[in-house]
């Protein structure tokens, strides 16, 4: 907002207007009225001499018209003097007369009748003579006083015999005309005065209005609508204000639909689980949900005005134009060695009403998840196909040597029969547990849940393997001698126990140790099982759980192994509301840990 200037004030601007609207009116009347003042009065202040020395030069025409003797030259001065002296007045400074010698005759000034009979010097006196016609001027004496100069020929008989010489105070024309300026500027003033006055009153009432439309603009613009602006009248301003209300009721009503769409589309925005970005029609971010920075690992702050390109890492592969023509879906691939990341973007153009791109909308979807389930069906009917064929063509191999005659030899005969049997066997196994994997994928089970002492169930169970173990390997028991009541299905337990301690025992060297230690929590009990084997690589130790997954699968198939068991002994520890996983050192051997939910108050009750 610009700085406020009394000079740009708009009750200034109309007092000025006024001032000086009346100042210049002022000053073209006073103009014009002196400017004709002074013509008039000087036209009538040189009329007045005239019409004076048109009589005084009659009757000096008459006293040259007697004839006089050289004796009658000083009683015709003395007769002219009497004229002139007669007069005489304020409006007549002097009055001289001149002979046709340009010799004075007589003076009005009663102080110099000593130039009476001399000859003058001035050349205006001769001109009129010449001439004869009247000279007439308006100078400025020595004084500064402007002087009416008049030089009027006496006739007598058709000849010049005399010349009038008058000189006029008009001086006194112009200080009457100072005075009546004076008074005009003196009304100015104060016609001044009371229009500044008036002014003021006009501009503050209209005003007065307008900074109350100011004022509720600069509300408006701070968001608050509640104001009014003051009706002060039906005038056009009165008829402003009550527009300018209406608007203000109209804009309340639509930025109360703006924020509550624009609440809505926050909220949209913030709880989407797909990722959303917009850009301009330069392709700069200018909006970016949290989805999308969770998904693009960034932030608001360091994504906006950025690239679209650089922002989804596809510099090089395409450019903001050929994005926008995009009719497909991009794959974005984040993925690392640890841990698969796939995103999939969709692109939708922002077209303005005249059909011109303003902008490019990215949806972003994870599609990870996808991915893997994809990838894991592909693995699974390949392993499946894989773990079928390899026994079935075993199979197929012995019967057909068996059906060409070897069932004949009683040495190879019970040698391939024992093969095939294995080999249905193993088959059966690996049916079995598919249809039980698949039994609990689709949640079609119950368990059968129990309260038991699992301390002793779990000595029986270790008890069951030493007495059937065909390896030299040693079990060492860590549980505790208290009973632990949990409620759990005994036998979908104890085949999670079997799956762990088998993969124990086969991948155990001879006289290893086998630890199985159990752990009390408060609202769980840890179980783990502990053996000297190989270990598992670092990288593989997240996939053992994994269906079909083996670590060393020649050894694996040897022993006779689906791939199955621990990916079931996950399952029913989930559905148990437990938890397995894994630790692993390379060559110094493997830990299955799971826990199982514990109740220490049934516990107490159970005692």
């Amino acid at each position: 907002m610009k700085k406020f200037s009394i000079l740009s004030s708009i009750r200034l601007k109309f007092i000025l207007f006024f001032v000086l609207l009346i100042l210049i009116a002022m000053q073209i009347i006073g103009v014009y009225f002196v400017r004709e003042l002074e013509l008039k009065l000087t036209a009538n202040f040189k009329e007045s001499i005239l019409n004076r020395v048109n009589l005084l030069k009659y009757n000096i025409e008459q006293e040259l018209l007697i004839e006089r003797n050289e004796e009658g030259i000083n009683t015709l001065r003395d007769e002219i003097r009497t004229l002139l002296s007669e007069n005489t007045s304020n409006d007549i400074q002097l009055i001289m007369v001149y002979d046709k010698n340009s010799r004075v005759l007589a003076t009005s000034d009663q102080n110099n009748q000593g130039i009476v009979g001399q000859k003058t010097t001035d050349k205006n006196v001769s001109r009129t003579i010449v001439t004869e016609s009247k000279i007439q001027n308006t100078l400025q004496n020595e004084n500064n006083e402007r002087i009416l100069y008049l030089y009027v020929p006496i006739h007598v008989n058709g000849q010049v015999e005399a010349v009038l010489y008058i000189e006029g105070d008009i001086e006194q024309v112009f200080s009457q005309i100072q005075v009546i300026t004076g008074v005009l500027v003196t009304g100015t003033s104060i016609a001044l005065g009371i229009t500044a006055v008036l002014a003021v009153f006009v501009a503050q009432t209209i005003t007065r209005p307008i900074m109350d439309m100011k004022r509720q603009a600069q509300a408006m613009a701070r968001g608050n609508f509640s104001r009014k602006v003051k009706v002060y009248g039906n005038d056009e301003i009165g008829q402003l204000a009550e527009a300018f209300n209406y608007l203000s009721r109209k804009l309340k009503n639509e930025q109360a639909k703006t924020d509550s769409e624009k609440r809505k589309l926050s909220s949209i925005l913030k709880y989407m689980t797909d990722g959303v970005i917009s850009t301009d029609r330069r392709g700069k971010v200018i909006l970016i949900n949290e989805a999308a920075e969770y998904m693009l690992n960034v932030s608001r702050e360091t994504v906006i005005s950025k690239s679209i390109i650089s922002v989804l890492g596809l510099e090089g592969q395409y450019t903001f134009e050929e994005l926008a023509e995009e009719t497909e879906s991009v794959i974005l691939d984040f993925s690392t060695k640890e841990n698969p990341f796939i995103l999939r973007a969709n692109f939708s153009i922002i077209q303005k009403e005249t059909g011109l791109m303003n902008g490019l909308i990215v949806v972003l979807h994870d599609i990870t998840e996808q991915e893997k389930i994809e990838r894991d069906r592909r693995e699974f009917v390949a392993n499946v196909s894989h773990e079928l064929r390899t026994p079935l063509t075993t199979m197929r191999s012995y019967l057909e040597a068996l059906s060409e005659g070897a069932w004949r030899d009683n040495e190879i005969a019970p040698k391939f029969l024992h093969v095939t049997q294995n080999e249905t066997e193993r088959m059966i196994r690996l049916v079995n547990d598919l249809l039980q994997l698949s039994k609990m994928d689709s949640k079609d089970y119950v368990l059968n849940k129990s309260s038991i002492d699992f301390c002793k169930f779990f000595h029986h169970i270790i008890d069951r393997f030493e007495m059937s173990k065909d390896q030299n390997v040693e079990f060492v028991r860590k549980i505790p001698d208290t009973e632990i009541i949990v409620d759990i299905d005994q036998d979908k337990i104890t085949q999670v126990l079997d799956n762990i301690i088998s993969n124990s025992i086969k991948y155990s060297p001879d006289g290893g140790k086998i630890i199985c230690k159990v752990m009390m929590y408060h609202e769980f009990i840890e179980v783990k099982i502990a053996d000297q084997g190989v270990g598992i690589p670092k990288e593989n130790l997240h996939r053992i759980f994994d269906r079909f997954y083996r670590v060393d699968k020649a050894r694996a198939r040897r022993f006779g192994g689906t791939g199955l068991g621990l990916a079931i002994a996950k399952e029913m520890i989930q559905a148990h509301n437990g938890q397995i996983w894994a630790t692993s050192t390379e060559g110094k051997g493997t830990t299955i840990h799971f826990t199982l939910p514990f109740d220490r108050k049934k516990g107490d009750d159970f005692y």
